[in-house]
């Protein structure tokens, strides 16, 4: 039986097109570097997503359920490291800096998309409400994995398509003073609203 219908692919493309943290990031950093530096953004970002899904099939997300302590510790370990994001795009730090440089370390750009989406502790738990809705009755594991190698996939092309349209229109926006003083403020603004709307999650 496929489950991989026509409602999961299009309910899994809203989730994944709704902007937040993997948007953010991955927008930013391909303002900064290019397309190719989006590229490893998105990895960055895919691979966080495929730990979080391996969380919640293993059931690990029921504990996190029930801790609070660590669903805190998660979560403000979350809201401080969104919160230094925002304060990098805003003075150009390192590999945040959105200006106009090819360069970077894809190694470091994966590993912050990772962390980034890592220390969201609403992720797992998440996944252990979206997923069964889709789960046809007296389906096995093999189900739930194809769904989520499903889910997986729609987060990388998602991700991948606001990187080309970031780099897309990346020559127009970095040409403009202006406009790059606005969406620097509107990166940093973003990051820090996430950071903010994080703290305010409270634990099931």
């Amino acid at each position: 039986m496929n489950v991989l219908t026509p409602e999961f692919l299009l309910t899994a493309f809203v989730v994944c097109v709704t902007p937040g943290i993997g948007v953010v990031y991955t927008l930013s950093v391909t303002l900064g570097g290019g397309f190719r530096a989006g590229f490893w953004a998105t990895l960055g970002c895919t691979l966080a997503t495929v730990f979080h899904m391996v969380v919640a099939m293993a059931g690990l997300a029921a504990v996190l359920h029930t801790s609070a302590v660590l669903f805190q510790v998660l979560k403000y370990a979350g809201v401080a490291y969104l919160l230094w994001m925002a304060w990098a795009v805003l003075k150009d730090s390192g590999q945040m800096a959105i200006t106009a440089a090819e360069g970077g370390s894809p190694g470091r750009l994966v590993w912050r998309g990772v962390v980034l989406n890592l220390l969201n502790p609403k992720l797992p738990l998440f996944f252990v409400a979206f997923l069964p809705q889709f789960l046809p009755a007296g389906s096995g594991m093999a189900a739930l994995v194809t769904l989520g190698a499903g889910f997986t996939l729609m987060t990388f092309a998602t991700f991948l398509l606001y990187a080309v349209i970031g780099a897309t229109g990346r020559a127009r926006i970095l040409s403009s003073a202006r406009l790059m003083a606005w969406m620097k403020r509107a990166f940093a603004a973003s990051f820090a609203a996430l950071g903010a709307k994080l703290a305010l999650e409270r634990a099931p």
